[in-house]
């Protein structure tokens, strides 16, 4: 119906699929529980961590530099800031250390157009962002005693 071309050289377009996108993340942020604003960032973070790819396949520098500036503030102010480190113990402060990694693989993804690095944060998010959706369920709904 619309062509590739068509719609990415039209700025127009750009901004309103751009607004028409904010309107339904604010929406799903706004509706959703603390274990699924968690999810959220999961997401948010694979999503981010694509498009740098995408732009890293494409020559976009600007764009990968935006997605993975993207990412790492998920990860940063997002996932990080949200662990309890006294609270949480040995896993809060492991999770904190990985995500640190994280950052510095990203950041070294961004400024040598490393694939590999991308590819590597992917793989080490999945295992949690599987685990974090395999217990969202009890979360939601708490087992009645």
């Amino acid at each position: 119906m619309f062509s590739a071309t068509h719609s990415n050289s039209n700025p127009q377009a750009r901004q309103f699929a751009g607004a028409y996108h904010q309107v339904g993340v604010q929406t799903m942020v706004s509706s959703a529980s603390a274990h699924g604003l968690v999810a959220l960032l999961f997401d948010g973070f694979v999503a981010a961590v694509h498009r740098a790819k995408g732009a890293m396949h494409n020559g976009d520098v600007a764009a990968k530099g935006h997605a993975i500036g993207h990412a790492v503030r998920i990860v940063d102010e997002g996932l990080k800031a949200a662990l309890d480190l006294k609270a949480g113990g040995k896993l809060a402060a492991d999770l904190s250390d990985l995500y640190a990694y994280m950052c510095l693989r990203l950041i070294q993804a961004n400024l040598n157009s490393n694939e590999a690095a991308l590819d590597e944060c992917l793989a080490l998010i999945a295992p949690l962002r599987e685990a974090w959706a395999a217990i969202g369920d009890r979360v939601e709904r708490p087992a009645s005693n």
